[in-house]
């Protein structure tokens, strides 16, 4: 097959999306696949060959990625684009992906997770891996997967739904309860969050999430250990533990630094939870109306009880990802995961 990966975009999020699109490129090309990587935002700026006959590239036009330590400065890098104007496409990049049999998303955060790319695809008729347009953005709004959450039966901590200004900030910190989880409405990757103890620790918190937007959801803060569980076609798949090592919890650096997380697969856990955490998980996956595959996190408090925190539709795809390495703990190699969800695409775009 004739595939795009594609990848980078801009989002907070771009570094590891072309971590997960360097690794999914590779694998698809040792597997026989005509697989090219290409940046969503970049294009082919830097391309010299001619478009017909560009899936003959013999490196598949792969670059070396690597995930720093912080979050990558989206000003900087929309300034290096030659092409200044306001889409989110780079240069041929929709010529390309039309190009092809199936165009793989290795792209994360608001810049790929939200629905729209999806949607301009099913405008342009490409096929693309994984859930429909809307589906993708009701789960990409924490706020709708958690009113969501509630209206299916699916255990989550209590939370609100917050939309505020610089100048309501003191009002929040004296109104909210401690200790709490702040996250804004369309992040990932643990970028957008905040895990306040204390009043001055909620008060920076809102004052930095701002910088994201100010659309937030605010949750109880709960005690217990990371779980998560992905959803491949109509499965769930074994659950994953994480205990990081690098800090308190799950953040950033412990996600993506070597050594920054310990993961346990399939988690320590009894039977028993882990089924009722993947009844729950392919529970909110069919709910919001979600196709192919996505991993759903959850905390497991201290009397053994699930909780479920948040769902993501284009889970990572890096070599430390979780996805891949509950896929193992099932019986598939990274490959053989790669070409089960462009089979699961493939029908799902018949739809």
């Amino acid at each position: 097959m004739k595939i795009v990966v594609l990848c980078g975009g801009l989002s907070t999020e771009r570094n590891v999306s072309e971590v997960s699109g360097e690794s999914i490129c590779r694998a698809l090309r040792e597997r026989g696949h005509q697989a090219i990587l290409l940046d969503m935002f970049f294009g082919l700026e830097g391309y010299t060959g001619s478009l017909a006959d560009i899936f003959d590239a013999p490196d598949g036009l792969i670059d070396e990625a690597a995930i720093g330590r912080s979050e990558p400065d989206l000003a900087a890098i929309r300034a290096q684009r030659r092409d200044q104007g306001p889409s989110l496409f780079g240069q041929d990049v929709l010529t390309v992906c039309a190009m092809a049999d199936m165009v793989f998303l290795g792209l994360h955060g608001a810049c790929g997770e939200d629905g729209r790319v999806q949607a301009a695809f099913d405008l342009l008729g490409i096929p693309y891996t994984g859930a429909g347009y809307l589906s993708s953005g009701m789960a990409m709004d924490k706020a709708l997967a958690k009113y969501t959450m509630e209206r299916v039966g699916i255990p989550t901590a209590p939370w609100r739904d917050i939309t505020y200004t610089a100048e309501e900030i003191p009002g929040l910190v004296e109104e909210l309860s401690l200790p709490c989880a702040v996250k804004i409405i369309n992040g990932g990757s643990s970028i957008g969050m905040a895990l306040p103890e204390t009043r001055e620790e909620l008060e920076k918190a809102l004052g930095s999430i701002l910088r994201y937007g100010n659309h937030i959801i605010v949750e109880k803060k709960l005690k217990g250990r990371d779980v998560t569980v992905g959803v491949l076609g109509d499965r769930y798949l074994p659950a994953v533990e994480i205990i990081p090592q690098s800090g308190e919890y799950f953040d950033y650096v412990s996600k993506y630094q070597e050594g920054g997380s310990l993961e346990l697969c399939p988690a320590p856990i009894t039977d028993e939870q882990w089924r009722e955490m993947g009844e729950y998980a392919l529970r909110l996956h069919r709910a919001l109306g979600l196709s192919v595959y996505s991993r759903t996190d959850f905390i497991l408090d201290e009397e053994g009880r699930p909780w479920c925190l948040e769902i993501n539709t284009l889970p990572g795809m890096t070599p430390a990802s979780l996805l891949p390495k509950e896929a193992a703990a099932a019986g598939l190699s990274y490959g053989e995961l790669c070409e089960e969800i462009i089979r699961l695409s493939l029908e799902a775009r018949k739809g």
